[in-house]
């Protein structure tokens, strides 16, 4: 199951995330059963400090580059000059001569500083170091802002989605502008087990013989949203890549949407943190 991006590019709906993995044994054993079980696509970033791992275990795999969907994130506006040596670094520890989806982590406030190093995007995908270039945690002013300048809109947009905050009239403008729409934080820290997630969720999951992330998993690729479930733990690893198999009914699926309160779980973009040259 895939989604196909403005530029063409064929996009897994469901990879395996690895936020807070830890380089190593563990993200090497995460990303090699994710293989083994099917996955193609892994999101990895500078940040998680893991990409060595991820990209020994793709190497290990002995699956062909060419079949696996990698996406990376560039982890902070600096000059051009030290965020190409940040990439260049991606790519030796990636062990690859490019990556599939190459995202700006988070916005500055400053929108010129948005643009500079979106410009820098630009570059990398004309030179084909890239296939496809997006940002995460962006707005619609965010984007708005960098539209001013950008000569490439981003192809996609990977920002905190789940059942409580579905961010309904942020996709209809992704949409509206050509863009996919990517969600990180699916279970809300845990949310989706408590009040009226756990018991409206835990109602669907019984009806299908499943568990409530793959109900979430599920409803969000029903929705053309694309999903990156994380886990560590093998059973689960497996658990979550069978939600692609799993089909909600109409009914259940605007059950799920009635459950957005707009509860963010994680760092408002607006108040992001992530100023210039930030390392």
């Amino acid at each position: 199951m895939n989604k196909k991006l403005a530029n063409g590019v064929l996009m897994p709906m469901i990879g395996l995330g690895t936020f807070l993995v830890a380089d190593g044994t563990s993200a090497y054993e995460t990303v090699l059963h994710a293989l083994s079980v099917g996955y193609r696509h892994i999101d990895t970033a500078q940040m998680y400090k893991n990409e060595e791992s991820v990209g020994q275990a793709i190497k290990d795999s002995k699956i062909p580059r060419k079949d696996i969907f990698i996406t990376t994130k560039q982890r902070g506006h600096s000059t051009v000059e030290k965020m190409r040596a940040q990439f260049e670094e991606s790519l030796a520890k990636l062990q690859t001569d490019y990556v599939d989806l190459y995202l700006i982590h988070w916005p500055n406030q400053d929108k010129k500083i948005n643009q500079q190093t979106w410009a820098f995007f630009e570059t990398l995908y004309q030179e084909k170091k890239v296939r496809a270039i997006g940002v995460s945690n962006f707005t619609r002013s965010h984007l708005t802002d960098l539209f001013e300048t950008a000569e490439i809109k981003p192809m996609v947009n990977q920002v905190e989605l789940h059942p409580g905050l579905s961010q309904v009239p942020l996709k209809k403008y992704l949409d509206s502008e050509g863009i996919a729409i990517e969600s990180y934080g699916p279970l809300m820290k845990g949310g989706v087990f408590e009040g009226i997630w756990g018991e409206t969720l835990g109602e669907i999951a019984k009806n299908h013989n499943a568990s409530i992330p793959q109900v979430i998993f599920a409803w969000g690729m029903a929705r053309d949203v694309i999903m990156i479930p994380k886990s560590v733990t093998p059973s689960r690893i497996e658990e979550n890549f069978k939600s692609k198999d799993l089909v909600l009914t109409k009914e259940e699926l605007l059950q799920i949407d009635d459950l957005n309160r707009g509860k963010r779980v994680y760092t408002d973009p607006d108040n992001s943190p992530w100023g210039p040259y930030t390392e």
